[in-house]
C-alpha cells in the first residue's frame, strides 16, 4: 500500500463521494480495500466462492450505506466490521459458529515479540500450516493483528466483541501455534 492509500483523509473522501453515488470514487475504494476484505473473508470461511459472494455484499453496503459512517474508527476498521458481520451470517447459514469464554484475567500482551521471534524463523511454510490449524477465532485476531495490523481495541470494534476477549483469543492463538511448533521442531 502506497503512503496515499495509508493515508485516512483519502479513504474519508472516497466515503464522501460514493454517498454522493460517484462511481469512480467506488471504484477507488474497491481498488483500495477489495484485498483486504477478500482475505479477512477467506481466512475465515475457506470457499473463495464465498469470500466472493461477501466482498460484493460489502461493497454494495458500501454504496448503499457510505453515507453512514460517522467516523468513530477509522474506515478500515469500519469496513472489517462490515465485512466479519458478513461473514458471520455465512457462517451461521452453514450452521457452525465457535464460541469461546472470556476470561478478564489475561494481561495485555500487546507487545508481539514472539511472533517476531517465530516470523523471523525461514520456514514461513510451516507456520503457516500452523496457523491454519488454529479455531477460526483464533485465526481471524492473528490475521487482524498481524497482516491487517489492527491494535486490540480496534480488532474488538470489528468483532464486535470486548477487547478482553481479543486478549484471550490471542493468548490461546500464541499458545496454540507455539505448541504446534514445538511439534514440528522449530521453536
Amino acid at each position: 500500500m502506497n503512503s496515499v492509500q495509508e493515508n485516512e483523509e483519502y479513504p474519508l473522501s472516497l466515503l464522501q463521494a460514493i454517498s454522493a453515488h460517484d462511481q469512480n470514487a467506488m471504484r477507488s475504494f474497491y481498488e483500495l480495500f477489495q484485498s483486504t476484505v477478500y482475505a479477512f473473508a477467506i481466512k475465515r470461511l475457506g470457499s473463495q466462492a464465498d469470500a466472493l459472494d461477501v466482498l460484493n455484499e460489502v461493497m454494495f453496503d458500501v454504496w448503499n450505506g457510505a453515507g453512514r459512517f460517522e467516523g468513530r474508527s477509522r474506515v478500515k476498521t469500519w469496513l472489517l466490521g462490515i465485512t466479519n458481520f458478513k461473514v458471520i451470517d455465512v457462517l451461521r447459514k452453514r450452521g457452525r459458529n465457535d464460541h469461546e469464554e472470556l476470561d478478564e484475567e489475561i494481561p495485555d500482551e500487546s507487545n508481539t515479540g514472539a511472533f517476531s521471534e517465530i516470523a523471523a524463523n525461514n520456514d514461513a511454510g510451516l507456520i503457516r500450516r500452523c496457523i491454519e490449524k488454529m479455531k477460526d477465532i483464533h485465526r481471524q485476531v492473528v490475521h487482524l493483528a498481524f497482516f491487517e495490523e489492527l491494535s486490540y481495541p480496534e480488532i474488538a470494534e470489528v468483532l464486535g466483541c470486548p477487547a478482553g476477549t481479543v486478549k484471550t483469543r490471542m493468548m490461546h492463538a500464541k499458545s496454540g501455534l507455539k505448541a504446534c511448533l514445538e511439534a514440528l521442531g522449530l521453536s
